[in-house]
């Protein structure tokens, strides 16, 4: 706000005209929806009236307006909403980590949270953590933010590095199903970083498919949306047109995106394409007791 307040100054002299924050909250896959049905509005600027004006167009969406009394606070709101969204996930795939070692079950436990009235069951999905391009900008523009006034901010510096950790818990437990990953065959179940969008941005997928690359695996994978954005960041990976193509004679698959074709596949037939009945899911969306039934060795995520 400052910066563009400070532009038109520069270029319009006596005559600048007020700056107003607005900041938005809208998600991938239902921006339109988000926009049209806000949970709230927020409009910020040291001009009262000009703050009231642009809060006024909202006004048919019938939403709760916020007006806060400079930029600052309207930019801090989307800044700590974003970091508090991440700092659920970051914390419930902490509790994911604990929970395998002591025989729990994260995904339960999630969802006995989720059943308090003062926690709620949103974004405590335990699994591979979160991408995309807001969580990551905004959680590391915050800490660069907090640094640049002197503040070293510790909680946000662990929620980035358990969500950095998240990813690669995929490698561990493909380690300890296969022994070795070189010359393994290792397919990947979805790609963009969350489903129902073709966003590669920060996306888990990258970071894997690369250690797994360099430790010499054959990676193929399939995604609805998302292939023609992966090739140009991930050339060496194999891409395939469904997942039984990417499922045959595979040494592991990895549930890395949970599309909801995935939750619909035939696997008895899965399991009998595949080279090693190894199933890594990175999402928990499938039943652990179905998956050892149809003879899958089946690793979750917080899960024995």
């Amino acid at each position: 706000g400052d910066m563009v307040s400070a532009v038109l100054k520069r270029r319009n002299g006596e005559f600048a005209a007020t700056v107003v924050s607005n900041p938005e909250f809208l998600r991938e896959g239902s921006a339109i929806q988000d926009f049209m049905h806000p949970d709230r509005i927020v409009v910020g600027s040291h001009d009262r009236d000009a703050a009231e004006k642009v809060a006024m167009l909202y006004a048919p969406l019938e939403a709760p307006i916020l007006i806060t009394p400079n930029i600052y606070t309207a930019e801090m709101v989307k800044y700590a909403s974003n970091a508090f969204l991440a700092t659920r996930i970051s914390f419930i795939n902490e509790i994911a980590r604990i929970s395998e070692r002591v025989g729990a079950d994260a995904k339960l436990v999630a969802e006995g949270m989720g059943l308090d009235k003062r926690i709620g069951p949103s974004y405590l999905d335990v699994g591979l953590g979160w991408g995309g391009s807001c969580f990551p900008k905004d959680v590391a523009a915050l800490t660069a933010f907090a640094e640049n006034f002197n503040y070293h901010p510790e909680l946000l510096h662990a929620v980035m590095d358990i969500n950095r950790d998240q990813r690669m818990l995929v490698i561990d437990k493909l380690r300890e199903c296969l022994e070795e990953l070189p010359a393994k065959v290792i397919g990947l179940l979805g790609l963009a970083f969350k489903p129902n969008t073709d966003d590669m941005r920060e996306a888990p997928s990258v970071d894997i498919a690369k250690v797994l690359l360099a430790a010499g695996a054959e990676v193929r994978a399939y995604d609805p949306a998302a292939m023609e954005r992966s090739r140009t960041l991930l050339p060496d990976v194999e891409y395939l047109k469904d997942a039984y193509q990417v499922a045959s004679g595979a040494d592991a698959l990895v549930l890395v995106t949970e599309w909801n074709e995935f939750r619909q596949l035939d696997m008895a037939r899965v399991k009998q394409l595949m080279r090693r009945p190894v199933i890594v899911d990175g999402r928990n969306i499938y039943d652990p007791a179905v998956m050892r039934s149809l003879g899958f060795t089946y690793r979750g995520v917080g899960r024995e």
